[in-house]
């Protein structure tokens, strides 16, 4: 568990780490980074450095927290991915169950083996549920997503590395964008940024533009003509 420099959310905890590449949104992978920084640093959760690993000892982490909090889980991993086992997703999801009070927010590449695995899992409303779509390659992904009996569904278009003019986001409740970071970042058109938003404005769906990207991320800021988008989805209880 780890507070979190995200935009959209608060915190991190992730009870599997490491993952492996599977589109070309992975290229740059910050996780991936991270992992071999921490390996490196002698940490135990990662002394296997980017290998995929369960961690069942942090399956308590949540009961400990006393006030409500909004959590990316799994920052660090994928919890869809095929080297994690059903009985252990069950078992995140059954910690998530517990915890009503907090927003748990899951993010996945691999949205066939989701949609393969969701009627097997209980969808709590606290569970919002995404998928990554970096380009046109990998939209398929939302139509498995949208199938799945998530309360709330998103998607992370980030990085965004193309356009992405014709979504479809019926039952979609909330959209992500933004630009790649680091040393080699690839360029993010604005126009791209733009169809989204427009596309989101059009289909009542909230909002979410995280950065700009670059070199120097911090520089390039989030604003997007002048306005900060910060746009969450609303949640009846």
């Amino acid at each position: 568990m780890a507070q979190s420099s995200i935009e959209w959310t608060e915190m991190t905890w992730n009870p599997t780490t490491g993952c492996t590449k599977v589109s070309a949104g992975c290229k740059f992978c910050y996780a991936e980074v991270m992992s071999k920084r921490l390996h490196a640093m002698g940490i135990e959760k990662y002394k296997d450095a980017f290998k995929v690993r369960m961690h069942p000892d942090a399956l308590n982490i949540p009961y400990s927290w006393k006030h409500p909090k909004i959590v990316f889980v799994n920052s660090m991993s994928d919890l869809f991915h095929p080297q994690v086992s059903l009985e252990f997703i069950k078992k995140v999801f059954a910690v998530m169950n517990d915890n009503p009070q907090h927003v748990f927010q899951v993010l996945t590449k691999r949205a066939e083996r989701l949609y393969e695995l969701h009627d097997q899992l209980k969808w709590t409303h606290n569970i919002w549920m995404g998928v990554s779509v970096e380009d046109e390659r990998v939209v398929d992904r939302i139509d498995f997503l949208r199938g799945t009996g998530a309360r709330v569904k998103f998607l992370s278009c980030e990085p965004l590395i193309g356009p992405l003019n014709n979504l479809n986001l019926e039952n979609i409740d909330w959209v992500i964008v933004g630009g790649e970071s680091g040393r080699k970042p690839r360029p993010m058109d604005p126009d791209w940024v733009l169809g989204i938003q427009d596309q989101c404005a059009q289909a009542e769906v909230a909002f979410f533009f995280k950065q700009w990207g670059g070199t120097n991320k911090k520089k390039a800021g989030r604003t997007l003509n002048g306005k900060t988008y910060d746009e969450m989805p609303e949640v009846a209880q």
